[in-house]
């Protein structure tokens, strides 16, 4: 009898340990986005997860391997657009128009949580370094939404950086909270910013008038 209870014993503890491990991920999961990463105490994570500090590194023996859980239950529960399916699309300004919708409505979405990492990773090198996988994945979204463009030389320069800038958390977040823009007139205003971008020449990236006038006062000084 004792033989057979115990692979039952076993399971149920397995079971436990996963939902003591699950409950932690979670409460740091909430005090990351509600607080954010630098004013996250492992005491506090221990105290919304109704455990001691001991059980806490007993699950994650170091701060990497926290951050990882972390990183990857929140990931899970807020995945960033697919970029195949921005793919998929042929025309250039119609898969922009697209991508800008989605991605703005995905930073609405975890605004809060991209606010706290991208304040934190100034100070915690593990933000920063977490946070380069996020921008890898907007390196390979610009690309995306660089393929098929016919621009070339410095048009092309141009309209890559005007979508860098549309595709920016920072931009989304300066022209919603800052400027009173909703998500649609923001994606608006950065889609008509590439389409200047890329309407452009390069005889029109030349001086402009205010160089200009530096450059004639340079003269005059020598």
């Amino acid at each position: 009898m004792a033989d057979q209870k115990r692979p039952y014993r076993k399971k149920r503890r397995a079971e436990l340990e996963a939902r003591t491990r699950r409950r932690i991920t979670e409460s740091m999961v909430e005090l990351h986005r509600t607080l954010g990463p630098a004013r996250t105490s492992i005491s506090a994570v221990a105290e919304r997860a109704g455990v001691r500090r001991s059980t806490v590194y007993r699950h994650f023996p170091n701060e990497a391997a926290l951050f990882a859980a972390c990183t990857s239950h929140w990931t899970a529960l807020n995945p960033p657009p697919n970029l195949a399916g921005w793919a998929m699309i042929e025309d250039p300004e119609e898969r922009l128009g697209s991508a800008l919708e989605e991605l703005y409505a995905y930073y609405r979405g975890t605004e809060a949580m991209m606010e706290n990492l991208h304040r934190d990773e100034a100070t915690m090198p593990i933000v920063k370094r977490l946070l380069g996988g996020f921008r890898e994945y907007i390196s390979a979204a610009r690309e995306t939404l660089m393929s098929g463009r016919r621009a070339r030389g410095r048009v092309r320069q141009r309209v890559r950086a005007a979508i860098g800038l549309a595709l920016a958390f920072e931009t989304w977040r300066s022209l919603v909270r800052e400027q009173g823009l909703d998500d649609p007139q923001a994606a608006d205003l950065m889609y008509r910013l590439v389409a200047a971008a890329a309407h452009g020449s390069d005889s029109a990236s030349g001086p402009t008038p205010r160089s200009k006038q530096r450059a004639a006062a340079s003269g005059a000084e020598r």
